[in-house]
């Protein structure tokens, strides 16, 4: 048997027993697609992080296309996207058809600010813009008084990107203290339930809103826009029998909506990881605190990603940043080692601007924030099941790395 210390990746899924059972109950239900536990998970989400609604899809991907499409984004309209961000906030609006317009963010944060939002708005050009996707990085809240402020005036709707933040608190202005995803300064909010979130469903995502009818519209999109609700049908002529009871087979496609269902089983699990969601954020605070005790005597070479102070984040992704010049490495090279030493990193992200479907559309943007983020950046391991000497390890291997 090899001696060999387990790899310790970026991030992964925590799943114990009580998940497994969970999911095998309902695999012996009668419901393996859409049924009664999906509405259960979103009434629980929604709870969780204090919204009226919580309209659950198969990916985080699915929950920011749902979204755009709510808003009824159309071609010749745009959104403004901050840059460090994955693929999928800026593809649910060209989904729409409508285009993007990618904004620069603070460099050492990599969140949308009230100043590179101004920025980007002043760029849109002839673009009719209809909304702004704040991306919440790391676990960390872009600022949402400010950027709520900047939107209002502008007469944009807000859409977080959220899907790095389940659990993170932050302050919403005259003293209060607020969750990511409650929707209070926002029309509606996206969750992503990957893996290698706080919490998942295996793939799944989440919209969350205030607003009933675009928690309604969003229900409808998510299944071919198709309703099977006597009370919402159009063509009487189709729906009744002859005596004027609804015909049993019938139902209407009211708008043109993908499938972004979710399954019982999904949902399942996601009830379950639910009711450990305080363990799964605490013990993500204390391996956040303990990296940044441990980390101090590598600066200037390496710093952590910091953010507003008066945040209490429940970071998704523990970021440092790292000056390669200094340390006469690339990142590649710093990769690569950390990795011979049994530890995943990965980078959060390349600019989307940056890539080539954007550059085709757009051509290339001067964004230096995001490129000034974008050359330090690196995600170190954070998840629940790592333990103390696990964080202890990564901070030694760095310390090996970097000198």
């Amino acid at each position: 048997m090899s001696g060999a210390r387990p790899f310790l990746p970026y991030g992964r899924q925590s799943i114990d027993a009580d998940d497994l059972a969970a999911v095998a109950d309902a695999l012996r239900g009668d419901y393996l697609t859409t049924g009664p536990t999906v509405g259960k998970f979103e009434a629980a989400f929604a709870e969780a992080v204090g919204a009226r609604h919580a309209v659950a899809s198969n990916s985080g991907t699915a929950a920011l296309h749902l979204a755009c499409m709510a808003l009824d984004l159309k071609p010749g309209e745009a959104v403004v996207v901050p840059t460090v961000t994955f693929l999928a906030t800026a593809n649910a609006a060209r989904f729409c058809g409508a285009d993007v317009v990618f904004a620069d963010v603070d460099p050492d944060s990599g969140l949308l600010t009230a100043q590179t939002l101004e920025a980007a708005i002043a760029r849109a050009g002839k673009y009719r813009l209809r909304a702004v996707l704040p991306v919440h990085v790391n676990g960390f809240v872009a600022d949402m008084p400010a950027i709520h402020e900047v939107a209002d005036r502008h007469g944009l709707d807000v859409i977080e990107d959220a899907c790095h933040a389940l659990g993170s608190l932050h302050p919403a202005g005259n003293g209060v203290t607020a969750r990511a995803g409650d929707c209070a300064l926002s029309r509606m909010a996206c969750f992503s339930l990957h893996p290698v979130k706080t919490m998942t469903t295996g793939e799944g995502g989440v919209t969350t809103t205030n607003d009933d009818n675009l928690a309604a519209r969003m229900r409808l999109l998510r299944n071919h826009g198709m309703t099977r609700d006597p009370t919402e049908f159009k063509i009487a002529a189709q729906a009744l029998d002859a005596d004027g009871s609804v015909n049993p087979w019938y139902y209407e496609m009211q708008a043109l909506g993908p499938n972004y269902r979710i399954t019982d089983f999904a949902c399942a699990l996601g009830l379950s990881q639910l009711n450990k969601l305080g363990r799964f954020i605490a013990r993500r605070r204390q391996i956040a605190a303990l990296y940044d005790r441990l980390l101090p005597p590598l600066a200037p070479a390496l710093r952590p990603v910091q953010a507003d102070r008066t945040q209490n984040p429940a970071l998704h992704l523990y970021a440092v940043l790292i000056d390669y010049a200094r340390i006469g490495k690339t990142r590649a090279q710093v990769m690569a080692e950390l990795k011979a030493l049994g530890i995943g990193t990965q980078v959060h992200y390349l600019p989307v601007h940056r890539q080539p479907y954007y550059r085709g559309l757009y051509g290339s943007l001067d964004l230096p924030g995001a490129d000034r983020y974008y050359d330090r950046v690196l995600s170190i391991p954070l998840y629940p099941d790592m333990t103390d000497a696990d964080v202890e390890r990564v901070v030694a291997a760095l310390k090996q790395v970097i000198g």
